[in-house]
């Protein structure tokens, strides 16, 4: 007689899926943080389970600097990244272009019922590992779950708290006519990473986001080159959103060299093809760089001796000409005004 091991393939709601009771603070919302959570990112403060975690601060003269964000990427794994590890480095380079050096983050998981769980597992695991190689710890979270058809998968929520030594001032109003304008690499390539793998489009070589935190080579910059007027990582809206920031804060007319600004070649066909102009697309590796004219030199080498900013450039100078104006040179010599981007161009993105 032959015996037969039946295997039930129907997955357990209880175990495989997230439900409104993983949102209730019982029993399975404990389950829930120590087998996803604290396996993940988890350390001594997250341990106590406390309301809130305590945090020491540096007994040298500073001051706090902190920032929030709320991370809505579809899809929530992409090429280059995912929403854990964006939700990492998009909070710290928050901080490091205001010159703060990380030192903690909070993390809010908003979670859909009927969430695969091993899902949940990938995504916290890749923050964690984002965490880890940031040398930065998730001293506080929380978790919250809505019903189905509400929360598109999970959204996740961060802030972050970090440390600005003294003499340091980053502000868009700091800027002077002279100062020259600096980009760390080329542009636009998570924003066109997520759209076309959103829509299956394929390109050769693979397009990839550049998911990476700046504070290694935000840390170089500042301990060599004090007179940074300000730094910003440009997400939303591109450099088209930043540049536009800066004029405005500063009141003074930014020029940027179209030729100067680098774009990978398959990002450039892919925008192309979308109809898309890479200037608005955002970014999630790259720092933008207003300095003393004097100093771009200084600035551009310490770009390209780091991993990040290896195909840095000097893409523009500042001057009084068209007060609060952004004015791109193009390849043929002429002249465009690059207005602050308006609408909704990339959805759930960043």
């Amino acid at each position: 007689m032959t015996n037969f091991n039946f295997v039930c393939p129907v997955p357990d709601p209880l175990v495989d899926f997230v439900t409104q009771s993983h949102g209730a603070g019982g029993k399975l919302s404990q389950e829930l943080i120590d087998k996803v959570f604290l396996p993940a990112y988890g350390n001594a403060i997250l341990a106590t389970k406390s309301d809130s975690g305590e945090l020491a601060v540096p007994a040298k003269p500073g001051r706090l600097a902190m920032t929030t964000d709320s991370f809505v990427v579809r899809p929530l794994v992409f090429p280059g990244g995912d929403l854990g590890s964006l939700a990492v480095f998009g909070t710290l380079n928050d901080l490091a272009v205001q010159g703060a050096e990380p030192l903690a983050l909070t993390a809010g998981w908003i979670i859909e019922e009927g969430f695969a769980i091993c899902e949940l597992h990938r995504l916290a695991q890749s923050m964690g590992d984002a965490l880890r190689r940031s040398n930065v710890q998730v001293i506080a979270a929380d978790t919250k779950v809505v019903e189905r058809g509400h929360g598109d998968g999970c959204y996740l929520t961060t802030s972050g708290v970090g440390w600005i030594r003294d003499g340091i001032m980053m502000r868009g109003d700091r800027i002077q006519s002279g100062d020259r304008i600096l980009l760390s690499g080329t542009i636009a390539e998570h924003g066109m990473a997520v759209m076309t793998y959103r829509n299956g489009m394929e390109f050769a070589p693979p397009l990839q986001s550049d998911c990476a935190s700046l504070w290694p080579l935000v840390k170089k910059l500042l301990e060599e080159v004090p007179g940074i007027r300000v730094m910003r990582d440009p997400t939303r809206g591109g450099i088209a959103a930043s540049l536009n920031e800066f004029a405005e804060a500063s009141k003074c007319c930014l020029r940027v060299w179209e030729e100067k600004v680098p774009v990978r070649p398959q990002v450039q066909r892919a925008c192309e093809l979308l109809g898309i102009d890479p200037w608005v697309v955002a970014n999630e590796g790259k720092l933008l760089v207003v300095v003393p004219k004097d100093d771009a030199d200084q600035v551009l080498h310490i770009m390209r001796s780091d991993p990040l900013g290896v195909e840095g450039a000097i893409i523009g100078e500042v001057d009084a000409t068209h007060p609060r104006k952004v004015i791109a040179q193009t390849r043929f010599g002429t002249h465009r005004i690059v207005p602050m981007p308006t609408g909704e161009l990339l959805p759930r993105i960043c």
